[in-house]
């Protein structure tokens, strides 16, 4: 399983290279096509990243073939640039060998980081391929420096913060992460916390965590009670960090990161452009810029509202059909035209090989140097080869991305030399330049060995338990305290007198600016070893610390029996698994870990919000007292209720259901179920476990597990 990392651990911050003097951020900029890939190189890109047609989040993006990205890595690398892959959707069982294999394939072809998000992909590729970096994906929930530490421990080099953070969070974990920090600093914002949203995968049966999300937080809702609120309470503006360059450089942080893989060429070169030009100047935007950027995409405006910790309804915004027209008059994008200054030296000597030279500055002040040599020039019979044409042939770099600067020619008179010699010296020369930009590299391939299942014996040995979560005290009612065997309540709702085998459910996000207050009511509750249930691996490691066992929330996302293999190494125990499997997949996954949970009754928690939705339409009256809902277009309810430090969370219009299919849970040898009541009142508390021991078919809208 992954090991921790041995030595000191690195100081990744800006600060740390001052004495160098003023080191600017990366700029990372999105390409989802080969021309959105010029667009980034012609803006000024420091590093690009893309996707190949599987395992990353936009697979609606053309994305890039093999020899693409093959092609890609030598033309970023000739301009000084880095290339990053995403490999960040979650993984099941039987795909965890074919995204190995990208990866292996992505390593070979020059690619200098992978973005993941699966644990256990990244624990294949971090065992397999230790030489390449791994950047946690924003959908691995990088909320905290707890998370920044415990993903040093599995061995990436860089995590991507939620977009969701404050800008004091960010900043503390540029000063103090023990991995390189990058920040969203433009384009399309989600609602939910990042790794948190099943919307679409629930609703629509398109996953947001696979790379497929619909967008449900672009529609129209009603907010209720009342019918009070904006007509798309869910639909952010774009973000736009631009009023805050000067502070972002001077932050720590590593990487500003653009989003837009879906984007088209013009809007990449127009924001790139933008986002260089304010680098390099070291200044905010001016109006101008700022309306330029809106004129290349927009909903109504950009907002900084999670960055300054205004998460109001000034973040809202549509797309419009003057946002779409202000679209259409951008310029289209004409192609590449930026070309890398070289030197080239070349001698042409009587009885010597012919040879030639190119030298490069590299933009971290390096030097790269390429040589290459020919057949001895002949002696010319008639009309000798002059210097001047020889300089004409070797200037034809066309295709290339390189411009020679100078051209230095030494050469002996009375020397014929045929141009297809000159030539095939040239292209021979651009070779091994672009050969010492991106080395050749091999990976040893290795088959994939997943965790063994564990023995028949040890699964039906396992000990069957039913666990439950609720949401306010007074849904544990007398039956549930019998039925249960272990009982969840949120922090805030926790009270010390409920029965000892109630546990306490950690807050779904913990900032840093939070942990304090959190911490301090934790202390309060747990001097009597309860149970405490953790949905991110910062939790994890924090609540290992004050030695708490932490049971894995359904956030953790275990989708596969490496996920689960890393996460029962980082200390969690019986983890509820992601409610987007299938039950075969759950069955193998238990097969491993028989102390896996199921979830078979309840509402999903669909969302995870930063901003209050009831403080836009009902209220936070309403919000307190837990009334609230969305009501989408065909009159569909999902209720929203408060979380910790005004979160809300949006919960599914019905409930998992499968009461009536406890066979077929036995018969995947599931002897761990899994309980959430959110809405219900005590009677119905009481009726779902009635019907559960009765084994009832429901009269009423449900959701069941996928067979």
């Amino acid at each position: 399983m992954y090991k921790q990392q041995d030595g000191p651990v690195k100081d990744h911050s800006i600060q740390a290279e001052q004495g160098k003097g003023v080191v600017l951020p990366e700029l990372l900029c999105p390409a989802g096509t080969p021309q959105a890939l010029y667009a980034a190189v012609e803006g000024g890109a420091d590093a690009v990243y893309l996707g190949v047609q599987s395992f990353n989040a936009r697979s609606n993006a053309r994305n890039f073939s093999g020899e693409e990205i093959s092609s890609a890595a030598r033309l970023l690398h000739a301009y000084g640039a880095k290339l990053y892959l995403t490999l960040n959707t979650q993984l099941y069982d039987r795909e965890l060998k074919g995204f190995l294999e990208t990866a292996y394939e992505a390593y070979e072809r020059g690619v200098d980081g992978l973005i993941v998000a699966d644990f256990g992909g990244a624990e294949l590729i971090h065992r397999e391929i230790p030489d390449i970096p791994l950047h946690a994906s924003t959908q691995a929930s990088g909320h905290s420096l707890d998370m920044a530490r415990q993903l040093y421990r599995m061995g990436y080099s860089r995590m991507v913060a939620a977009r969701e953070l404050t800008k004091e969070d960010l900043f503390l974990l540029a000063r103090k992460s023990p991995v390189e920090i990058e920040v969203f600093v433009h384009g399309a914002l989600c609602v939910s916390a990042s790794g948190q949203c099943l919307f679409s995968s629930v609703i629509g049966g398109r996953s947001g965590n696979r790379g497929e999300c619909a967008q449900p937080c672009r529609l129209p809702y009603r907010c209720g009670p009342g019918g009070a609120g904006p007509e798309y309470p869910l639909s952010l503006k774009d973000l736009s960090l631009t009023g805050h360059v000067t502070e972002l450089i001077e932050s720590g942080v590593r990487s500003l990161k653009i989003e837009g893989r879906m984007k088209s060429p013009e809007y990449v070169l127009g924001v790139t452009r933008i986002w260089r030009r304010l680098l390099d100047e070291k200044r905010n935007a001016n109006a101008e810029e700022t309306e330029e950027l809106e004129r290349l995409f927009s909903r109504d405006g950009f907002t900084d509202g999670y960055y300054a910790g205004k998460t109001g309804r000034a973040m809202l915004g549509i797309r419009s059909d003057e946002d779409k027209s202000a679209t259409r008059s951008v310029e289209p994008f004409s192609g590449l035209t930026r070309k890398v200054p070289i030197d080239i030296r070349a001698s042409f000597r009587a009885g010597e090989p012919v040879s030639a030279e190119a030298v490069m500055k590299m933009p971290d002040g390096r030097t790269m140097l390429a040589a290459a040599e020919g057949e001895p020039p002949l002696t010319a019979l008639s009309q000798p080869m002059t210097p001047d044409l020889v300089k004409k042939n070797l200037l034809k770099l066309g295709d290339t991305p390189f411009a020679a600067a100078n051209v230095e020619i030494g050469m002996d008179e009375g020397l014929m030399i045929p141009v297809s010699r000159i030539n095939a010296l040239r292209r021979d020369l651009i070779a091994r330049l672009e050969a010492q930009l991106t080395p050749d590299r091999k990976a040893e391939r290795k088959e994939v060995s997943l965790p063994a299942a564990a023995p028949a014996y040890m699964s039906l040995r396992s000990e069957k338990r039913k666990t439950a979560r609720f949401y306010r005290p007074e849904q544990i009612t007398a039956e549930a305290i019998r039925f249960f065997d272990e009982i969840y309540l949120p922090l805030q709702h926790f009270q010390k007198d409920l029965p000892e085998k109630a546990g306490i459910l950690m807050p779904p996000v913990v900032p840093d600016h939070e942990k304090r207050v959190v911490e301090a009511m934790l202390d309060a509750l747990t001097a009597d070893g309860r149970p405490v249930m953790a949905g991110n691996l910062g939790q994890v490691l924090w609540l290992r610390e004050r030695k708490i066992s932490p049971v894995g929330d359904f956030r953790l996302n275990i989708c596969n029996r490496m996920s689960a293999d890393v996460l029962r190494s980082a200390g969690v125990c019986s983890p509820v698994l992601s409610p987007e499997l299938s039950l075969p997949q759950m069955r193998d996954i238990a097969a491993f870990w028989p102390d896996c949970q199921v979830i078979v009754y309840g509402r999903l928690p669909l969302m995870t919000l930063e901003k209050c939705v009831n403080a836009d339409g009902p209220g936070c009256t309403e919000c307190g007292r837990d009334r609230a809902w969305l009501q989408d277009r065909r009159g569909v309810r999902f209720p929203v209720l408060r979380e910790f430090s005004h979160r809300n969370v949006i919960y599914n219009s019905v409930p998992v259901w499968m009461a009536d299919r406890k066979d077929r849970l036995e018969a995947a040898r599931i002897g761990k179920t899994h309980f959430i009541f959110s809405v219900e009142s005590p009677e119905d508390v009481n009726d779902v476990i009635r019907m559960w021991e009765q084994g009832c078919k429901p009269d009423f809208p449900m959701r069941r597990i996928q067979e």
